[in-house]
């Protein structure tokens, strides 16, 4: 076994509500700009224990997601040691492959791999994430007729495959670094939690 991994995704975009690229439709405006984080509460890469580490995606989609192509910035939380940081590497570019592969297959360019300061916090149905002093995004599902979280299973497109992603809105959506400036608010947000096994 490669990689066993369980943890919480939290995601925003530039599209609107709700993005149509999980659905395998074009991005609203042409183009997405998304930020992708998964967080592993517990797990190991071959013998690496990654527990309690956070990875984080922020790319540039230029058309339908399905077509791949992304320009992406790589983000590993600064508390990964070197052994901790490869291991996720491996997985995340496809090395080991599994279900985090055919996502990896869709990034075309990756622009930087950098370690930062990552604060991931869900509380609730709620969560913040900040990578660093240039990206920072808050966002909450939103509800259905029940008072539990709108879903989505069985989409085309996944960040979280085989878990069914909590479709919201993010408060606000700012990043700004090298490539990547964006100030949003209101706009596409999806968390949930995962179970990766390769």
């Amino acid at each position: 076994m490669a990689y066993e991994l369980e943890g919480k995704l939290l995601e925003v975009c530039t599209c609107n509500v709700l993005c149509p690229c999980w659905v395998g439709e074009d991005p609203d405006g042409g183009t997405c700009d998304g930020l992708l984080s998964w967080h592993i509460d517990k797990g190991k890469i071959n013998s690496v224990d990654v527990s309690d580490r956070t990875i984080a995606v922020l790319g540039h989609i230029p058309g339908n997601i399905l077509a791949g192509n992304w320009r992406v910035k790589v983000y590993v939380d600064d508390k990964a040691s070197p052994d901790q940081k490869d291991a996720l590497l491996s997985v995340w570019t496809g090395k080991e492959g599994g279900p985090v592969a055919d996502l990896a297959n869709l990034i075309g360019e990756v622009i930087s791999v950098e370690q930062a300061p990552i604060l991931f916090d869900i509380k609730g149905v709620e969560g913040t994430l900040r990578i660093g002093s240039g990206i920072e995004a808050k966002l909450k599902p939103f509800l259905g007729a029940t008072g539990k979280e709108t879903t989505m299973y069985d989409t085309i497109f996944t960040t979280i495959p085989g878990s069914p992603a909590y479709v919201g809105k993010a408060d606000s959506y700012k990043v700004n670094v090298p490539e990547f400036k964006i100030d949003l608010t209101g706009h596409n947000a999806v968390s949930g939690s995962f179970k990766f096994v390769s």
